[in-house]
C-alpha cells in the first residue's frame, strides 16, 4: 500500500491524504489517513472509510 494517496478533502479542498498509521485488526487492516494542507484525518477498515461523503 502506498504512503500517500489522491482524496478530496471535504474540509479544505486540499487533495493529497499522507498514510499515518496501519495495522492488521480482526476485521481487515486499519489505516488511518491525514490530510497535507488542513489535517482532517479518517480511517479505513478493509476499504470501508469512515471519511465524510
Amino acid at each position: 500500500m502506498s504512503l500517500e494517496r489522491e482524496y478530496d478533502c471535504p474540509v479544505c479542498e486540499g487533495t493529497t491524504f499522507w498514510r499515518t498509521a496501519s495495522m492488521e485488526i480482526q476485521l481487515g487492516e486499519k489505516t488511518k489517513w491525514r490530510c497535507e494542507e488542513c489535517g482532517y484525518g479518517f480511517i479505513e477498515i478493509d476499504g470501508i472509510s469512515t471519511a465524510k461523503a
